[in-house]
């Protein structure tokens, strides 16, 4: 098979395109012929500086697909079906092995390049909303990074749970393209202080909740714009900054900071994590929700696309076909 590989970690030309052996399909396992590879942030930061797993390595969590072959003992898929997969590592190939487990069935009406933005996306910004972030209608919540996978999907769902929704982007552009997602309030993070602003349209109060996918000086920021008693979802590291932040600030508000990772919950929690992830690939099937899709580039071209998400000019997802 074609595959995006890489011998050393760091910048997105380290990517080589070559052909890689076929995966095996296990006795508890798929068999995957890629069509759309969503590029996550974290394939980014890995591709940057994570774990050499395999040798070459193939980065990257989640794609969708067409079955090509079940193992002896699974008994719910079959060759043919569309599906949606995450994984620890492998989809930036034009075939993926997986448990079966770790594939959602995509619904007949969905196209699959959308299936394949929704379970990390959807699913992590409903955890940092719901279960970790105990959202309540009524409340308010500040998004930070907006315009990506993760800050559309939690903008969508936290608008349709009631709750006012405020947004941080990097430029005026993004944030009058997120207004039709149910974004209330948009704050350009670059002209202005979103804590500042935060306050300002809260009335001095703060944000219920923050969603933080961004770390460092902006996770300080996020706590700074909290409510009292306020709760931040952090979600990730966009920001790369070295500096661990400073978090001395919650103790003030008696407020609260939970680290979110969708993948630990995919794997400890599965029984619940499965329905809602269902759930939400139907709700994207029904047009109750919506994957944006910024641009496409092919497999060959994962050094481009691995840019321009680096450039932070994509809005919404950035996919690979093979």
């Amino acid at each position: 098979m074609k595959a995006a590989v890489y011998y050393e970690t760091g910048a997105p030309s380290v990517f080589c395109y070559e052909d890689v052996p076929d995966p095996e399909c296990r006795p508890g396992g798929v068999l995957i012929d890629a069509k759309a590879i969503g590029i996550q942030g974290g394939d980014t930061l890995n591709r940057a500086g994570g774990a050499l797993v395999t040798h070459p390595h193939i980065v990257g969590y989640q794609l969708s697909g067409i079955i090509r072959e079940v193992g002896a003992s699974v008994t719910d898929r079959k060759p043919g079906d569309r599906v949606v997969a995450t994984m620890a590592f492998g989809s930036h190939a034009s075939m993926a092995s997986v448990p079966a487990t770790a594939t959602y069935l995509v619904p007949d009406n969905l196209p699959l390049e959308e299936a394949a933005g929704v379970p990390i996306e959807f699913g992590t910004a409903a955890d940092c909303l719901f279960e970790f972030g105990h959202l309540r209608r009524g409340e308010t919540v500040l998004i930070q990074a907006g315009g990506g996978g993760v800050g559309l999907a939690a903008i969508q769902l936290a608008k349709r749970a009631g709750a006012t929704v405020l947004a941080t982007a990097s430029s005026q552009e993004k944030l009058e393209r997120l207004a039709p997602f149910g974004l209330d309030h948009g704050i350009n993070y670059r002209a202005e202080d979103f804590v500042a602003r935060t306050m300002a349209l809260t009335g001095g109060r703060g944000a219920d909740l923050v969603v933080d996918s961004v770390g460092g000086s902006t996770l300080e920021g996020s706590i700074a714009a909290l409510a009292y008693r306020g709760r931040v979802s952090w979600v990730g590291n966009a920001g790369r900054e070295a500096k661990p932040p400073q978090t001395g600030g919650l103790m003030q508000k008696n407020a609260s900071l939970t680290g979110v990772f969708l993948g630990a919950e995919l794997s400890i929690n599965a029984a619940r994590c499965r329905p809602m992830i269902e759930q939400l690939l139907r709700d994207v099937a029904s047009g109750e929700l919506k994957v944006v899709i910024d641009r496409t580039f092919p497999l060959a071209e994962a050094a481009a696309a691995h840019s321009y998400i680096e450039g932070r000019s994509a809005f919404g997802r950035v996919l690979l076909t093979p």
